[in-house]
């Protein structure tokens, strides 16, 4: 086999329930639930486990699904299932932290329910983000730049998914508009999503700074395993410019599509995605069929993704 990659899902993917057979099946990610309840003071079982009204808001959402994330993880390398190189789209590039011990645990469940917080707040109304289907990435980009130019206001390129699929995002005017010109362009479909604030947007810049402010007293240590980032689909493997990085990443686009790319080039050639759904998965057949990839969002998932890595 050639090189593992651990992927990380972002904000869309929680549902009720997630994590719960992990809490209850083994003992290391029973742990991370309990601490991430102590660290945070909140009721993350509740919160994952059972119906509420708060999963799906931002400043709840993140510490729910990172909390899960790192749960389902710490069960992944109890079976002894190691990466060579991880990364995270967004949100979950928090749970590539984890995965490369760049901060301890409940350091990284304070930063993100910090980081929930910030977001939720930052822009409550007035945004807007949609994805982009079926058209050039390059025609969606110029035309979010020519929308900017003649109005004056913000939108950008959310998000780079994989091929056929891009969000874009910003005041909510703007998104309108350049969903018609989008479509007019050749878009298959575009498609508003349904969250709280025009996310990887120059409108966040105010939590990207607040936030930069509160990892200057988190303990930052270099990656045990390298990890690729949003801002740039670099490497990052050096702890000097990650608090540099987790702050732009609010206001940078996501270019999670050149980041498997990046690491395929690489000679990485299994990539699991470790979290709630199978968003990851689902863009790794667009990106490039031919690599394998696996998914662990249940302990099934777990159990039959062992015994084909260890077979």
């Amino acid at each position: 086999m050639g090189k593992i990659a651990f992927m990380f899902p972002g904000q869309g993917a929680q549902f009720v329930g997630m994590g719960k057979d992990f809490y209850e099946n083994c003992e290391e990610s029973a742990k991370v639930f309990d601490r991430a309840c102590e660290a945070t003071d909140l009721d993350l079982k509740t919160l994952c486990f059972e119906e509420n009204d708060r999963l799906d808001q931002t400043e709840y959402t993140q510490i729910a699904m990172i909390t899960t994330e790192i749960a389902m993880l710490r069960a992944v390398t109890k079976r002894g299932i190691t990466a060579d190189v991880c990364a995270g789209l967004s949100l979950g590039e928090y749970g590539a932290l984890a995965a490369a011990s760049v901060m301890e645990e409940d350091d990284i469940f304070r930063v993100v329910r910090q980081r929930g917080i910030l977001m939720q707040n930052a822009y409550p109304t007035g945004g807007a983000m949609s994805a982009v289907l079926g058209l050039d990435p390059d025609v969606t980009a110029k035309i979010c730049e020519e929308i900017a130019k003649s109005t004056g206001k913000i939108i950008s390129v959310a998000n780079y998914n994989c091929p056929g699929q891009i969000v874009i995002t910003g005041e909510k005017i703007a998104v309108d508009e350049a969903s018609g010109k989008l479509s007019e362009a050749g878009a298959k479909r575009v498609v508003p999503l349904n969250v709280s604030g025009p996310f990887h947007s120059a409108l966040l810049t105010d939590a990207a700074n607040s936030l930069k402010d509160y990892l200057a007293d988190v303990k930052i240590a270099d990656p045990v395993i390298p990890y690729v980032t949003n801002v740039t689909a670099d490497y990052v493997t050096k702890s000097d410019q990650i608090r540099d990085l987790l702050a732009r990443q609010i206001t940078s686009s996501v270019r999670w599509q050149q980041s498997i790319e990046r690491m395929a080039a690489d000679g990485v050639d299994t990539f699991i995605e470790i979290g709630p759904g199978k968003t990851l998965s689902g863009f790794m057949k667009k990106i490039n069929p031919e690599l394998k990839s696996y998914r662990v969002s249940t302990t099934e998932d777990l159990d039959k993704l062992a015994e084909e890595i260890n077979a």
